[in-house]
């Protein structure tokens, strides 16, 4: 199949930016992949793992390398709806009203700790996540582009936080896992970072200006034009179906999720440079797309399953098309 000069260019642009991460993220490889894919397939992102492990790092390496406009927002208890989407203010000067907006008015948001706001607060990203704008006193403000929120979360202390309500975890396209690094890639870090400085943070001025705000929404428009065979959007579905009747799945994946699988896979094939999806690339993206999607039983839960390992196990029993 040949494939057009703009396919070669958005798959260019990202192997660029997956070259530019790893001049600053030492490792996490898989990791800077999957929110490579998520910003392709033009979704939303969420970054679970234990302090210090470059959560909000690649959200800046993200920014940089594409110059886009960042923000960053510390969810607290205190956090109020206001403090992110802005608010109507009265201007004594003119005897009126004016708009002012808040912190989500950017190209990047980046949301730490999300799970440390109420659900009241949490749902104040809701409207702008799925609608790509926001309502302000009655009037309805569009969302730069491209919009997207990373947001962290901190899986081991729970003290003084509020479970993501599920309406809006299904607004994540994915979620993302960080690990430990490897003993190697510890030590490259522990080098890079303590030579010659006298902070504890990476230096960003390494990072390059790869590509732009335009070249990101090339990619998105590039990655939707993917295609895909019947037979692959069927096996989509079947893993999506399998997710609800599953023995130890509380509640399954909804229609979002097929959306979200497909997207994923679209974009993956794109940053493999194929200009077609194949069942590898729905296999790569499943863990990411689906372990937030899904509701284990209280008995796996107990007996410490992950919500990978179920769909791991899942996986294997839907029948994939051939290549």
């Amino acid at each position: 199949m040949n494939q057009s000069p703009q396919f070669d260019r958005s798959h260019e642009n990202l192997q660029k930016l997956r070259e530019n991460f790893s001049t600053v993220v030492i490792g996490q490889q898989t990791t800077i992949d999957e929110l490579l894919v998520c910003v392709t397939a033009g979704g939303h992102v969420l970054v679970e793992g234990v302090p210090g492990l470059a959560k909000t790092l690649l959200a800046r390496c993200l920014a940089q390398s594409t110059q886009a406009n960042d923000v960053r927002i510390q969810f607290t208890p205190d956090l109020m709806p206001s403090d992110i989407v802005g608010h109507a203010m009265f201007d004594h000067e003119n005897q009126s009203f004016t708009v002012r907006e808040g912190p989500v008015f950017a190209n990047i948001v980046i949301a730490d700790e999300i799970n440390r706001a109420p659900a009241k607060t949490q749902s104040a990203l809701l409207e702008a996540m799925q609608e790509q704008q926001v309502s302000i006193e009655g009037e309805t403000r569009d969302l730069p582009q491209p919009f997207i929120v990373i947001a962290t979360q901190n899986p081991i202390e729970q003290e003084g936080t509020y479970p993501l309500p599920q309406a809006q975890l299904d607004r994540f396209l994915c979620k993302i896992l960080i690990d430990y690094p490897s003993a190697s890639d510890e030590l490259t870090m522990l080098q890079k970072i303590t030579h010659e400085s006298v902070a504890q943070k990476l230096d960003l001025s390494t990072l390059n200006k790869v590509t732009t705000l335009d070249d990101i929404l090339s990619l998105q428009s590039t990655a939707s034009f993917v295609a895909v065979d019947a037979e692959v959007q069927r096996y989509i579905v079947d893993i999506i179906v399998a997710t609800r009747s599953w023995n130890g799945i509380d509640f399954g994946a909804g229609p979002r999720g097929s959306i979200a699988l497909l997207r994923t896979a679209r974009a993956h094939a794109l940053m493999q440079g194929q200009a077609f999806v194949t069942p590898d690339n729905v296999k790569a993206m499943a863990n990411a797309v689906l372990r937030h999607r899904i509701q284990l039983t209280a008995d796996l839960d107990i007996e410490g399953y992950t919500a990978d390992d179920v769909i791991n196990e899942m996986m294997a029993t839907v029948n994939a098309p051939r290549s």
